[in-house]
């Protein structure tokens, strides 16, 4: 009589969680590495402060239009793998960053880092599949915890950086970061069973990323095209609406 098989060995549920947690740092420090540099970069870039702010912009605008998407096409195509592609669209746009020289290629490089943001509910979807109940919660405060800890951590070390190194190597060290990042996810991370079938919106995703983009740039330009409430002040005379009907009596 033949013994039954032995159960194929899995993958050590820390692991999993450490792994998945190191994420929400990286995703906390693509957004903030560049924060301390904002005032450098106009001169640096020759470019307009409101510009430059388009290296913060650029990242959030990706996120928003990034984060629905990849967590949509996760759970048709597989978790693992849209974390695997994100971490590769962003060490890509961190090395166009580092590379690009000109300020045209570092905002299509903070764009691609934007995609980063999507490994946060990647991730949590990962331990929700994977991670026994009783560990689920605290692997979600885990990771929560991360982003803090990488907030608190990207300012300090850009501003480290830029002093010792220039300001090329924040990005060098962001495409480190994710690509051992990626590593990791490739040989801790297992490929999660759980699918949902169904058929992308394409014409949703478009719609989405132009009303997003649309409305940033209205927000972060609207000034310098004296849009919003600086143009309809100044249609009132000095000293207010009411001083003007007293000053006709």
């Amino acid at each position: 009589m033949t013994a039954p098989p032995a159960p194929k060995p899995t993958r050590s549920a820390s692991a999993i969680t450490t792994v998945l947690a190191l994420s929400g740092t990286l995703v906390a420090l693509m957004q903030t590495l560049v924060v301390p540099l904002l005032p450098d970069f106009p001169r640096i870039l020759s470019v307009t402060p409101d510009d430059a702010s388009w290296l913060v912009t650029a990242t959030l605008l990706a996120s928003a239009v990034a984060t629905p998407i990849v967590s949509r096409s996760a759970d048709m195509y597989g978790k693992r793998k849209m974390m695997v592609i994100c971490l590769a669209i962003m060490v890509a746009g961190s090395v166009m960053a580092a590379l690009g020289g000109t300020f045209l290629w570092l905002i299509i490089g903070r764009a691609l880092q934007g995609f980063s943001a999507s490994l946060i509910p990647v991730g949590i979807s990962i331990m929700r599949d994977e991670l026994p109940k009783e560990k689920m919660g605290s692997a979600v405060a885990l990771m929560s915890a991360t982003l803090g800890i990488g907030s608190a951590m990207g300012l300090p070390l850009a501003g480290l950086l830029y002093e010792s190194l220039g300001w090329t190597s924040i990005f060098w060290v962001s495409a480190a970061a994710g690509m051992l990042l990626l590593l990791a996810v490739v040989l801790v991370v297992p490929e999660s069973k759980v699918r949902t079938p169904g058929r992308f919106d394409y014409a949703g995703a478009l719609v989405l990323s132009a009303a997003l983009g649309s409305l940033l740039l209205a927000i972060s330009k609207g000034g310098a095209w004296g849009l919003g409430l600086g143009t309809r002040a100044a249609a009132v005379p000095r000293g207010g609406a009411a001083a003007g009907r007293l000053d006709s009596l």
